[in-house]
C-alpha cells in the first residue's frame, strides 16, 4: 500500500474531521420521527403542552438517565485505531494516541499504522491548537477556531473532549419530542446549531445512537454515530467501538476502535517543538 507524505498531512486533518464530524450526526425532524416510530407497541409523545404533568415527568426521567451516564473524570488516555472510507474507497488507517486533562489539555499523536511512523502531534487547550507535522517538519499555531475552520462545525474544546470520552455532544435539555419502544427511548432535542436525536437503551440506559441535523436548512450536513462494545472499568462504562457516517458534499465512513482506554490515572503531557521546524 502506497502511503505518501501528502497522505500523512491529510490524515492529520482527517482525524480532527472524524472526531468532530461525529458531532454532526444526522437527525430527522420531530414530525418525521413520530411517523417512523409510531407503532402499536410504541408510546409516541410530542411535547406541545409544557404544562402536561405526565409529559414533563417522562422528559425529566429520560434526561436524568442521559446525564447520569455521562462520564465524569479527571484524566483520560486511549489508543484508537481509526479506519475510514471515502468516495475513493478504503484509505490507509492510522493509530491515534490521546491524553486528556479534564477541561485543560487534549494531547493527540497520530501514527501511520502500516509503517508505525508518527505523522503528527497536536496539543489543544481552550484557546489554541498547536500541530506538529513531523513528515514535513512544520508546526502550526492556531486559535481554537482552527478546528471549526477545518471541519466547518461549530464546536469548542469541551465538545471535542466530550466526543472523545463518549459523552453526548450538541445535546440540549430542550426536548421537542419523546418516543418509547419496548427496548429503546428516543429523545429529540433542538439546539442553536443542530437538531439531535439520541437513542438510549432502556435496559442499561446507555447512549447507543446519536443523529443530528443542521438547523440551517441551506446546509446538507449530516452524520450518524453508533456506540457499541461497552466495557466497564472501575465503575465507568465506555463505548470501545463507534461507527460514524458523515456526509455533506461527500460521504465519509469512519470506525473508531478503542484498543486501550483508562480514566483517572496519573498522566504527564509533554509537547516539545523542535527548533528546526518551520512555522506554517
Amino acid at each position: 500500500m502506497k502511503f505518501s507524505i501528502s497522505n500523512h498531512v491529510k490524515l492529520r486533518v482527517v482525524f480532527f474531521s472524524l472526531v468532530v464530524a461525529i458531532s454532526v450526526s444526522s437527525c430527522r425532524t420531530a414530525k418525521k420521527i413520530q411517523a417512523a416510530v409510531a407503532k402499536k407497541d410504541t408510546v409516541s409523545l410530542c411535547i406541545t403542552n409544557s404544562s402536561a404533568e405526565d409529559s414533563i415527568l417522562v422528559i425529566k426521567h429520560a434526561l436524568a438517565d442521559v446525564h447520569s451516564k455521562e462520564n465524569d473524570f479527571k484524566t483520560f488516555s486511549a489508543k484508537i485505531k481509526v479506519d475510514y472510507q471515502n468516495g475513493k474507497g478504503n484509505q490507509p488507517n492510522i493509530t491515534v494516541y490521546v491524553r486528556i486533562l479534564k477541561d485543560s489539555l487534549i494531547w493527540v499523536s497520530g501514527y501511520a499504522t502500516v509503517f508505525n511512523i508518527e505523522a503528527f502531534r497536536a496539543l489543544i487547550n481552550k484557546d489554541s491548537v498547536f500541530v506538529i507535522d513531523k513528515i514535513n517538519k512544520q508546526v502550526q499555531y492556531r486559535s481554537i477556531d482552527y478546528l471549526q475552520e477545518v471541519t466547518e462545525i461549530p464546536f469548542d474544546f469541551r465538545t471535542l473532549q466530550n466526543l472523545l470520552i463518549g459523552n453526548p455532544i450538541f445535546f440540549e435539555d430542550s426536548v421537542v419530542s419523546y418516543k418509547e419502544t419496548e427496548s429503546r427511548i428516543l429523545l429529540a432535542t433542538l439546539g442553536k446549531y443542530f437538531k439531535n436525536l439520541l437513542t438510549i437503551d432502556k435496559g442499561n440506559h446507555f447512549l447507543v445512537h446519536s443523529k443530528l441535523d443542521d438547523t440551517n436548512i441551506a446546509r446538507n450536513r449530516t452524520a450518524d454515530i453508533t456506540y457499541s462494545n461497552f466495557e466497564n472499568n472501575n465503575g465507568i462504562n465506555f463505548s470501545t467501538y463507534r461507527e460514524i457516517t458523515v456526509s455533506e458534499k461527500n460521504k465519509l465512513d469512519i470506525q473508531l476502535n478503542f484498543k486501550q482506554w483508562e480514566f483517572n490515572k496519573d498522566l504527564s503531557i509533554i509537547f516539545t517543538i523542535p527548533k528546526n521546524y518551520k512555522r506554517k
